[in-house]
């Protein structure tokens, strides 16, 4: 193939302007006596070109051009018949009797076929073959597996990983071949059939072939923990002794495969935590691994385990160290950017590499001078923030805007670490909005000046005047309505509130629709104000009435809207200075179930009472989270990792704590919707009304999760009924249990005060397939709230099953069994919904004191304050306001709660909490309600 420079350009222009009948008439060259390679060569791939730009092509056309294509096997140039597999494969999805070529590519697999032939005969043979015909090419694929030559067992590898999908039962068969594969083991089943009959024959030790084997071996294992321990333990260099399968120990020769090893190391920790401490070891040698990617890779799975500390993280920084002076690039970058993410959560940890950071600020590779700039700022100490701004105003026209994003992210991150900076931070952060960049870069600028003027007062008034700048000539209407949202926010409550009003109304006259409408919203809450003075309301309302002749009704909507929500205080207050807002998720699933409802219409308008509202504070909270998540995507390169580490950070965040509480009372409640579907679904549990005036916010654990059955309970109260949610898991893969209930019986006679009514049980429960029982009970006494605990019985009956199908055993009748629960606790907290009631202070004044009920309570069992606020938020079943779960200071905290006693009666309650060594924490408890007996049942959950 020794083409001339100009007909290689000649050919990709070719391909470059391609139509697609003129290539399908061109097809009848495959007919042709006799074969031309060169041009054939060429033909496919004009096709495959058409077939990956995304053309449709006919079930009809594609057939006819199979078969014409299959003709080509008569002739034996190498590189044509290359093509040949790759169109084949291409083409079998939307061809039919593609089966008919199986015996060509059968004669390609023979051993006297050219190696090239044969790998790639057996990645289109399984790629054509219909999963219920794999049994009849079985021995075929595993005497390839075994096969010598690299090549070939690397195909049969990866096609089987590929058929296990739709296989699983046939592939689960190769399991022993597999693991030779994996071992390096001469064949032991008799004759090969590639490799004729040496039974003696030793097994290519190609490193790529080990990598896939692995692969292949997990995926096959996957389901069963302690083949995957096994499997770990046996190529780790432990047991070597007593290798799995039998054997002597293995090796593994593949570095890649070792990569593979950590991975399931991991998996295997999170599944299982009473084997960390084993694994722990493992991780640690793999840290001093030879090879620079396996020891990489152990470093990035000790960094990322969940509550390790900074002892266990001292081997993996100190490797990361070296590899930071490592000559190259991607081992630098590959470091430096498993410690920038380590240096969120443990930047104690990475300061010992601060100086070797400092020295990748000039490297060559930007990426990683951006990362080393980025990771001293949120290791290093004040002094040095001034030099690292300075360094990275030299750079920034030199990276590309999604290092720019992460940059800017890091800014932000320290604006409440060192506020002492704000002028070095604000000068910096104006500076790049000044100069070229994309929207997400920009966005994440603007949010990091935004945060400035919200947590640093003295820089409030320079930010906004930097975000007023900004806007004059910002290309990017979100962005403007975002800064004119902020000035709105802000601007009335600083000195010369005037001065923001000019810019404001310069977008009203030079800006397209969306931004005069933000424009306006925005002057109507300067007018609106409750420090505004009477002659800045009265320029406010000349200029909205200057609005109302404007050209796009929206804008001169919001203007009508503004002047006659300035006309009274209290419309004011309620309508413009609340700050609360609805759960979104929630309003839109409310929504959309009323329009699907037919007859909702007619039984009346659409009601906002049963939408929870939440605090601005709140639906930050949750952004800063999502913005969390995502930047978390960005460090450490993978989409997928990240948010499944913050969604098991959040399954495992005790209820009340600051982790718990960051995850948002949106989701909270978007949960709470769900149950409802749920609830809903089942006719006996539906009748008890229309949803639960209260639910659980968090589930609680009634068994460990390394446990044979793993439940945990939610609790559902009604105007009439309480019901219990229990959500199971069977961890078994050999049993299968059957109707799955769950026995309650309370500890102290209740049955004046609750009755069982209803219990729900599940059919059939499954491995690793979770399901749902409930028991309901009806409240005797409407006027009596009771606290209760109850013992829970898991009842069943289990039916041996197939481990590798999950289904029953023929004619097992199985047996009845149980397993013992923890204790359901019911309090006055589960009666309390937990929801934001805006303007807690003024709704305190307006409860008065004649529904007030204070206690005093010695908790000597506390250790902090933290700790104490976390467990009381938990008893209270209330909503933390903004900093409740925060104290700042170690002696003294003070913290409000607000909720709705089943749903409906207001509930404001007060702690003040002091903190001495050897005393433990005193609290004064002050609960106002509606009802003076709510306020005594609140007190009474804590005491």
């Amino acid at each position: 193939m020794n083409f001339k420079k100009d007909e290689d350009t000649d050919e990709l222009g070719a391909l470059m302007n391609l139509d697609h009948s003129a290539v399908l008439q061109e097809a009848r060259i495959f007919n042709q006596t006799p074969i031309r390679p060169r041009h054939s060569r060429l033909l496919l791939a004009k096709i495959l070109f058409l077939l990956y730009r995304g053309d449709s092509m006919p079930t009809t056309e594609a057939t006819n051009l199979f078969f014409s294509i299959t003709k080509l096997f008569q002739c034996k140039d190498m590189s044509l018949r290359q093509m040949v597999y790759l169109t084949i494969k291409e083409l079998s999805t939307i061809s039919e009797d593609v089966i008919m070529v199986t015996s060509s590519l059968m004669k390609d697999m023979q051993p006297k076929s050219e190696i090239t032939y044969r790998a790639n005969a057996i990645r289109a043979l399984c790629k054509i073959v219909d999963p219920s015909m794999l049994p009849g090419i079985e021995r075929f694929i595993k005497s390839a597996i075994v096969e010598k030559t690299p090549a070939i067992a690397s195909a049969a590898l990866v096609s089987s990983l590929h058929l296990f999908g739709e296989a699983k039962d046939v592939v689960r068969r190769w399991a022993n071949e597999v693991n030779e594969a994996l071992n390096g083991k001469a064949i032991s089943q008799g004759p090969s059939f590639f490799g004729g009959s040496n039974p003696n024959q030793v097994v290519s030790t190609s490193n790529i072939v080990q990598y896939h084997a692995i692969g292949l071996l997990y995926a096959i294992r996957q389901h069963d923990r302690m083949a995957v321990l096994k499997l770990v333990q046996g190529f780790s260099g432990q047991n070597k002794s007593s290798s799995w399968m039998g054997g002597s120990g293995a090796t593994l020769r593949s570095n890649m495969a070792y990569v593979m090893l950590v991975r399931y190391a991991v998996r295997v920790m999170e599944n299982d935590p009473s084997l960390v401490p084993q694994l722990h070891v493992l991780l640690e040698e793999w840290i001093r691994h030879r090879s620079d990617m396996v020891s990489l890779e152990a470093a990035r799975a000790m960094c990322q385990l969940r509550d390790v500390t900074a002892k266990q993280l001292t081997g993996a920084v100190n490797a990361l160290q070296v590899f930071l002076s490592s000559p190259r690039p991607t081992v630098r970058f590959a470091a430096i950017r498993t410690l920038n993410t380590l240096a969120r959560t443990h930047p104690e940890a990475v300061q010992p590499c601060n100086v070797d950071m400092e020295g990748l600020i000039t490297d060559s590779n930007r990426s990683v001078a951006t990362f080393a700039i980025t990771t001293l700022l949120k290791t290093g100490n004040e002094a040095s923030v001034d030099r690292l701004m300075k360094q990275m105003q030299g750079f920034m026209t030199e990276i590309s805007d999604e290092f720019k994003t992460i940059v800017a992210e890091a800014v932000r991150s320290l604006c409440r670490k060192f506020p002492g900076k704000h002028s070095v931070f604000l000068a910096f952060l104006s500076g790049v909005l000044r100069d070229e960049g994309g929207y997400d870069f920009k966005r994440s600028a603007i949010e990091a000046i935004v945060d400035l003027a919200k947590h640093v007062p003295e820089c409030k008034e320079a930010a906004l005047a930097h975000l007023c700048e900004f806007i004059e000539d910002c290309e990017f209407t979100k962005l403007s309505v975002r800064v004119l949202h902020f000035l709105g926010e802000e601007g009335p409550h600083t000195a010369r509130p005037s001065m923001y009003i000019r810019h404001i109304y310069n977008r009203v006259v030079l800006e397209n629709a969306v931004v005069r409408a933000a424009a306006v919203s925005a002057l109507a809450k300067f007018g609106a104000a409750a420090v505004a003075d009477p002659s800045l309301q009265r320029s406010v309302r000349v200029l909205l009435q200057r609005c109302l002749e404007d050209r796009e009704d929206e804008v001169r909507d919001r203007a009508a809207w503004a002047l006659r929500m300035a006309g009274g205080e209290r419309t004011r207050d309620k309508y413009v200075r609340d700050d609360s807002t609805f759960a979104l998720a929630v309003l839109e699933r409310k929504l959309v179930e009323y329009c699907a409802d037919s007859g909702a219409a007619a039984r009346g308008r659409f009601s906002f009472d049963s939408v929870p509202r939440i605090s601005r504070a709140q639906e930050e909270e949750t952004r800063a989270r999502t913005r969390l998540e995502t930047m978390d995507a960005v460090l450490t390169g993978s989409a997928i990792s990240a948010p499944s580490a913050s969604k098991s950070a959040t399954a495992t965040s005790e209820p009340g704590t600051p982790a718990a509480a960051s995850a948002g009372f949106a989701d909270v409640y978007e949960q709470q919707a769900q149950y409802v579907s749920k609830l809903n679904a089942i006719p006996e549990l539906a009748a008890f009304g229309a949803q639960p005036l209260v639910s659980s916010q968090r589930a609680v654990d009634l068994t460990e999760a390394e446990t044979e059955y793993v439940v945990r309970c939610v609790k559902h109260v009604y105007e009439a009924h309480i019901v219990f949610q229990f959500d199971v898991t069977n961890t078994i893969p050999e049993q299968v249990v059957e109707q799955v209930e769950v026995a309650m019986e309370p500890e102290d006679d209740i049955s004046d005060v609750l009755q069982p009514v209803v219990v729900v049980p599940i059919p059939e429960l499954r491995c690793d397939e979770p399901g749902t029982a409930y028991v309901a009970f009806e409240r005797v006494d409407m006027d009596t709230f009771p606290s209760a605990a109850f013992a829970c019985t898991l009842k069943f009956v289990v039916k041996e099953c197939d481990p590798a199908t999950g289904e029953p055993e023929e004619g097992d009748e199985g047996f009845e069994d149980e397993y013992s629960l923890e204790a359901v606790d019911l309090g006055a907290g589960d009666f309390m919904q937990a929801s934001y009631l805006p303007d807690s202070h003024a709704l305190w004044e307006t409860l008065g004191a004649d529904a007030e009920c204070v206690e005093t309570f010695a908790l000597a069992n506390f250790d902090s304050i933290a700790e104490c606020v976390a467990r009381v938020a938990e008893l209270l079943g209330m909503c933390p306001l903004e900093g409740a779960l925060t104290p700042k200071s170690k002696a003294a905290h003070q913290a409000v709660f607000t909720g709705k006693w089943m749903g409906t009666t207001k509930t404001v309650a007060r702690t003040r909490m002091t903190y001495q060594k050897g005393t433990g924490v005193t609290m004064e408890l002050a609960v106002r309600s509606e009802d003076q007996g709510v306020s005594e049942l609140v007190v009474s959950a804590i005491a």
